[in-house]
């Protein structure tokens, strides 16, 4: 299969086969032509050669709806639920349940109950607002969504990246009942270690191309997959730490942090060139803290000092005066402005800087926001490139490169490698590293707990907005959080 836009080919060659009742997961960095292939399995492209044979025939699939017709459906890692409608309403969306022009609402709802309890999830209402949701149930609902077809194959994007370690297990207990019922699995993550427990064959695309097709997961070893990925072996994932000062200044510090309903209680500081991270599950508090650390949240308690000065509750602006940067979770919707240039969003957070008698000196953003793409490798390396069009590692690095520019001197990281391959995952730790060698101090929040005890150099377990630990990341490990989370939350 061949794609490409606008003269650049985004896939130059591509095969795939998938079989009934089998995971066929496909890895590749991002750029790799994923995407691309997804979408054109979903009826969302139309590939310029190549054919596509289903069920033994050549076909053809002119668009979304001639791919659930056949029975392909297709989950995507951007959420495309709607906030405005129920849970119900959401699943059966476009192929609603009626009679006589009426919809019906109560057998809509007796069906989605039966997907909800399906996925593992029938606590939820399907008269509740998907909009009032977590990330972690609107994906729930999304899969809700593709199981409410008739399908054969259900193609998965990234579906473990807004789930905790528990929803991940259920997760694979819902897959390897989809498998079990002969329904083939297509899985796209850049979680290695899912592969292991998850797939049984495994295609690797790199720059449009396979560079391996339906190899089995049993034989293949993941130092194999790496390079197949990236073209080079990848070791030390984590970079060493550089030691602290033992006279580093303290630059952050929380006191006694509360905001009702949903954390009480939260105290920690950071130095100047500390890694301090938040581990948890999904849900036990730790964005919020993050948030309301920046001032986008106000608290109902406590306070937060940055250099010995208090900051003003609920606000962000003081937050950004005083030094603190926060990288979101969602990156897409609630840190970029994607229509933008890659300069504009470097230099969003400090456009006072670059004014001149009311007008933006685009020539100096241009210049300040080269010096950053070079520094950090930012790839391609065009500043006038929008923002829409880089993977979710050059983003995450313009978020970086945004605080960069205005002088922060503490980083809030939440899930800075979400959605992130291993290559760019790699650079992005490095990334961190070198920010907190240079004296800042980092927060980070990330499901991964792996990451966390790898870059962090002090960590706070936290579990139903309480932190139930503080403790050198040296001295506990994956196992000691999830023991520590699962008693607390039992509590």
């Amino acid at each position: 299969m061949t794609k490409s836009f606008a003269g650049v080919k985004a896939l130059r060659g591509v095969d795939l086969d998938v079989r009934p009742g089998e995971v066929h997961c496909v890895l590749g960095q991002n750029g790799a032509g994923k995407s691309t292939l997804i979408k054109t399995l979903a009826g969302v492209h139309r590939p310029d050669e190549g054919v596509i044979t289903w069920l033994g025939e050549q076909v053809v699939i002119p668009d979304p709806e001639a791919a659930i017709e056949l029975g392909i459906a297709t989950m995507y890692q951007e959420l495309d639920v709607v906030d405005g409608l129920t849970i119900a309403e959401n699943i059966f969306l476009g192929h609603e349940l009626s009679r006589g022009g009426f919809t019906k609402r109560s057998e809509a709802a007796r069906q989605t109950r039966e997907l909800l309890r399906r996925l593992g999830h029938d606590k939820l209402s399907p008269h509740t607002e998907v909009g009032m949701l977590s990330a972690a149930n609107k994906q729930i609902v999304s899969m809700a969504r593709a199981l409410s077809h008739d399908i054969k194959l259900i193609i998965m994007d990234e579906p473990s990246a807004v789930l905790d370690t528990e929803e991940v297990k259920n997760l694979f207990h819902v897959v390897r009942e989809l498998t079990a019922a002969g329904i083939a699995v297509v899985y796209i993550t850049h979680r290695l270690e899912e592969i292991r427990q998850i797939g049984d064959r495994i295609t690797v695309l790199k720059d449009g191309r396979s560079m391996a097709s339906g190899i089995p997961v049993a034989d293949t070893p993941t130092s194999e997959l790496i390079r197949l990925m990236t073209g080079r072996e990848v070791e030390n994932v984590f970079p060493p730490a550089a030691p602290i000062p033992a006279d580093a200044p303290l630059v952050l510090e929380v006191e006694d942090l509360a905001l009702g309903g949903l954390f009480a209680d939260v105290s920690f500081s950071v130095r100047a060139g500390e890694i301090v991270g938040l581990a948890g599950l999904v849900g036990s508090g730790r964005s919020e803290i993050l948030e309301t650390v920046y001032g986008a949240r106000k608290a109902t308690a406590g306070s937060v000092k940055v250099g010995g000065k208090p900051l003003r509750r609920g606000s962000v602006v003081h937050a950004v005066r005083a030094g603190i940067g926060l990288s979101p979770e969602e990156r897409k919707s609630q840190g970029l402005v994607l229509d933008e240039p890659i300069f504009v969003n470097v230099t969003l957070s400090s456009m006072s800087r670059f004014a001149k008698a009311g007008f933006l000196d685009e020539r100096s953003e241009r210049k300040i926001a080269r010096e950053q793409i070079d520094a950090l490798e930012l790839r391609p390396a065009d500043p006038d490139r929008p923002a829409m069009t880089l993977s979710g590692g050059n983003q995450q690095k313009i978020l970086l490169a945004r605080w960069l520019v205005h002088g922060t001197r503490v980083l809030l990281l939440d899930e800075p490698t979400r959605g992130v391959d291993v290559g760019a995952r790699a650079e992005i730790y490095a990334l961190i590293r070198r920010l907190a060698a240079a004296g800042n101090a980092i927060v980070i929040v990330s499901s991964e707990i792996e990451e966390v005890l790898g870059l962090a150099d002090t960590v706070l377990v936290v579990a139903d907005g309480r932190v139930l630990k503080t403790l050198p990341a040296s001295q506990i490990d994956e196992h000691g959080v999830l023991d520590l989370v699962m008693k607390g939350t039992a509590a």
